[in-house]
């Protein structure tokens, strides 16, 4: 039987991050120790524009030849991404039937900077859960193990390059007219259709 689950921390995560969470019994760990994987959720989130599918990516400095820990990797403010982010985020929800409610809970994250990725996603994974209502508290790695026997493991195979088993059930999305119904975006697409629902949904 399984103690639990181990997960990565992920900027503004898919869906599907969340139905595995909330469905997991046991202790729940969030990884801090591991080497920073490119080009992963970690540092990249997909909501939905009125052109489609966008990829908002939060730029990192880049390491020395030594790998990086995912705690000690620092976001990169060479250009203004915060700026991007949240004018992307407002265009493609402001007339979502809830994104005003979320609205003052995440600016802060779009106009204050933080030194770490890890710490940045953390206190938006926070906000996040606050508001989907989920009472979930985390165990935080203090070393890194290649595999854990006796937890399930989503380190690696919730990621955007690969096929995803997750079944994502539809909901009304701000441009469905348009793009029709695009799965498995970030939970942020999902708060701002359904708002307080969100986790009946899930």
């Amino acid at each position: 039987m399984n103690k639990g689950a181990i997960f990565p921390l992920f900027y503004l995560p898919p869906i599907e991050f969340f139905t595995k969470l909330q469905s997991t019994q046991g202790q729940l760990l969030l990884e801090k120790e591991e080497h920073f994987p490119k080009q992963t959720y970690r540092n990249r989130a997909s909501i939905c524009s009125s052109n489609g599918k966008l990829d908002l990516v939060v730029p990192v400095i880049k390491g020395s030849k030594n790998q990086t820990k995912a705690k000690d990797v620092r976001i990169s403010y060479d250009f203004n991404w915060q700026r991007l982010h949240w004018l992307s985020i407002q265009a493609s929800y402001r007339n979502s039937a809830f994104f005003e409610y979320y609205e003052d809970e995440l600016a802060p994250f779009y106009h204050t900077r933080t030194e770490f990725l890890f710490d940045y996603n953390d206190g938006l994974l926070k906000v996040i859960m606050k508001a989907l209502r989920l009472k979930i508290t985390f165990d935080y790695t203090e070393n890194y193990q290649g595999t854990y026997p006796e937890f399930i493991d989503y380190r690696n195979s919730i990621h955007p390059k690969l096929v995803s088993d997750y079944e994502s059930k539809a909901y009304y999305q701000v441009f469905e007219d348009k793009n029709g119904f695009i799965p498995n975006l970030s939970i942020l697409d999902l708060l701002c259709s359904k708002g307080p629902q969100s986790l009946q949904f899930l």
